[in-house]
């Protein structure tokens, strides 16, 4: 009725695996990887485009590009905003990263870092406990660098805080000074 592929066939013993289609040829000529059913190779990622504009409150709870025109208030708490080269932010922004290639009008607040790029312009107040600004980046207004709670102390109140305190006043003779342990 049918016949076996002569050219499927094992070479030992063993039953195989039904066969996997051919993996993707990518346009540099090399396979791509095809990636398993149950898992996800990369990030929710969404884009906005250059054509779109919004005006209002954007929220999300993944990744974000912008390459259009946002008005208004932008919030990705735990996520990273991109604004891309054609990007045209006038909003109040608030997430974990900020990566500015593109002209960000309004305050920047970001819970770990606001890098803004060659060519990236931001026109107002970033807080952020990490900044980095390119050569060639344009930036006007604040930087406040504030610590979390318990991210690390200052050198000198690291040495204050080392040092044996001693009592005020004279010690009794024979009397071993006072030391506190885990003050």
């Amino acid at each position: 009725m049918w016949k076996r592929d002569e050219g499927v066939r094992p070479t030992s013993g063993q039953p195989t695996a039904a066969p996997q289609p051919p993996a993707p040829i990518t346009a540099a000529g090399t396979p791509a990887l095809r990636p398993d059913s149950g898992h996800h190779l990369e990030k929710d990622i969404v884009n906005i485009g250059k054509s779109v504009v919004i005006k209002g409150e954007l929220n999300g709870s993944e990744d974000l590009t912008i390459e259009g025109h946002v008005e208004g208030t932008i919030q990705l708490r735990d996520h990273v905003l991109t604004i891309g080269p054609n990007g045209r932010i006038k909003a109040q922004v608030f997430a974990k990263s900020v990566i500015v290639l593109g002209e960000v009008t309004g305050n920047v607040t970001a819970s770990d870092k606001v890098d803004i790029r060659d060519n990236g312009s931001v026109d107002g107040d970033i807080i952020s406990p990490r900044v980095a600004i390119a050569e060639g980046a344009h930036f006007r207004g604040s930087v406040d660098m504030q610590r979390k709670p318990g991210q690390g102390t200052p050198k000198a109140d690291i040495k204050a805080a080392a040092a044996p305190q001693q009592p005020a006043g004279p010690q009794p003779q024979g009397v071993p000074p006072i030391q506190r342990v885990g003050a």
